[in-house]
């Protein structure tokens, strides 16, 4: 146990499950579920986690309360290879990829390919784990193959080939809630101005607009495939074609969450807990506008749209205006924000001292 980060929480418990094995980590939830007691809700926030509750929920469903979702769709979603396919099955506009396995695949595929494209891992995790990154942007036929070899493990091909959709503002995230019935009882959709990496990570600056077609595609998708819990999905219109394709599922919640919240203050964190707990989920109206930032995020990527002549001073400067909500700084408690400081100290200083160590 540790001193809470956060002025409301109560405890913090910290647990590494990638350094011991999967059933030490099952046996310290469930002695941690029994502790709280009154089988507490499970939320898992990132990929590692979100897996592991998915590959133990039998288990874990014993001392915990979460979401019952059907057996393999958890990694399915997961895999972009995998949810490429769920796609296409069921009709779900997505960024047309292909799946090379090995070198010769990929100059195949050059020959007709329009530069840039992405080049992504089907496993991310494993990806980012072995390289530091989760996919990149190449401009030309030499970069590509150049980084296809930097990247693969032959052995087990985990490399992707996307198309590359042109836009800075066309990239859209739906944040949701379906219950056991695969019912959206809360979902609503932002506009992602600013991105953490740019123009390819997550969300540093978004703004709620409803978006009708995107939420209706995703519960057609959610539907089909039977999906319960929170989702968090991106997609990127594709002005050539007319579609919102899909880029990217994560079956849990998402980092930006925060940003989509209606008029009656539900989100999904919310949404999730009324349901699980018996109680009616009472969704209100989309706050078109709101604005939300992650302030050391897009601190970071702003300069990137600078020079790229996407974005002047002045144009950075207005796009904060209306913001209502960071996500590390709150009035009420500034344990989060100064804590995010500290962080971004020590990142800057290591980052700094790995480049001199290069150059050295």
């Amino acid at each position: 146990m540790h001193e809470a980060l956060v002025a409301y929480w109560r405890e913090n418990f910290f647990w590494n499950i990638a350094k011991v094995a999967p059933e030490q980590t099952v046996e310290w939830l469930l002695q941690l579920g029994q502790k709280i007691g009154s089988r507490p809700i499970l939320i898992p926030t990132d990929d590692d986690s979100c897996l592991f509750v998915a590959d133990h929920a039998e288990t874990l469903k014993e001392a915990f309360l979460f979401p019952n979702q059907p057996a393999g769709l958890t990694r399915s979603l997961s895999s972009k290879k995998q949810m490429y396919y769920l796609c296409k099955q069921f009709g779900i506009p997505a960024a047309e990829t292909s799946f090379p396995q090995n070198r010769e695949d990929v100059i195949e595929f050059s020959k007709n390919a329009s530069f840039p494209v992405m080049l992504k891992g089907i496993d991310t995790l494993a990806l980012r784990r072995r390289t530091g990154v989760k996919m990149v942007v190449v401009e030309n036929v030499e970069t590509l193959l150049k980084r296809y070899e930097e990247m693969e493990t032959p052995e087990a091909p985990n490399l992707m080939l996307q198309e590359y959709l042109p836009g800075t503002h066309r990239v859209w995230m739906f944040d949701g809630y379906f219950n056991e019935e695969s019912e959206c009882l809360f979902g609503l959709t932002a506009n992602m101005m600013r991105q953490y990496p740019a123009y390819t990570g997550v969300t540093s600056l978004g703004v709620c607009y409803f978006n009708d077609t995107v939420v209706r595609q995703t519960r057609k998708f959610m539907a089909a495939i039977g999906y319960r819990g929170p989702l968090d999905i991106g997609y990127k219109y594709d002005e050539r074609v007319g579609q919102y394709k899909t880029i990217d599922v994560n079956p849990r919640i998402g980092m930006t969450f925060r940003l989509l919240v209606d008029s009656a203050g539900m989100d999904v964190a919310r949404a999730l807990y009324l349901d699980l707990t018996g109680q009616p989920v009472s969704a209100g109206e989309p706050r078109e506008g709101r604005k939300w930032v992650v302030e050391n995020f897009d601190l970071v990527s702003s300069p990137r749209y600078c020079r790229d002549a996407k974005l002047g001073i002045r144009g950075w400067m207005r796009s904060y205006r209306g913001v209502e909500e960071a996500s590390w700084f709150a009035r009420d408690d500034l344990k989060p924000f100064f804590s995010m400081g500290l962080f971004s100290l020590q990142w800057a200083f290591e980052r700094k001292f790995k480049k001199s160590e290069r150059i050295l």
